[in-house]
């Protein structure tokens, strides 16, 4: 199975284990399973803790990709595929992070790993 991991997912998993379900845990590790991290998370962490929106610093703001392949996660550019789709989302969901990663999760035909009931709107797989 391939897994994409939504931001608030990956920002648990380095700092809030206890957070995640047992389920979503048991994917993650399950090593039949290739689990992807997106340019997204790159962005939307890096940003946020450069706004001082995130409750905890993290060296996912400053080294993404060492941390992500240091756990074996593999890179998620995006598209304008991606960016297409999720432009063209229906719904009054708003946030762009979260609109990217339902498109990508769409058009890569992957289950995303999160526990935002708000994407449920969206035909996604959703994993938790």
């Amino acid at each position: 199975m391939r897994l994409l991991l939504d931001t608030h997912t990956l920002l648990w998993l380095a700092h809030e284990p206890r957070k995640l379900s047992a389920r979503a845990v048991a994917a993650i590790y399950d090593s039949d399973n290739e689990v992807l991290v997106s340019a997204v998370s790159a962005m939307e962490i890096a940003t946020k803790v450069r706004n001082g929106k995130l409750e905890y610093r993290t060296s996912l703001a400053t080294d993404f990709m060492a941390e992500i392949e240091s756990q074996g996660f593999e890179p998620l550019a995006i598209t304008v595929g991606h960016a297409q789709r999720a432009g063209n989302l229906q719904g009054s969901h708003r946030d762009p992070w979260d609109r990217l990663l339902v498109a990508q999760a769409q058009v890569e035909d992957i289950s995303l790993v999160s526990s935002d009931a708000r994407l449920a709107d969206w035909p996604v797989e959703l994993l938790w």
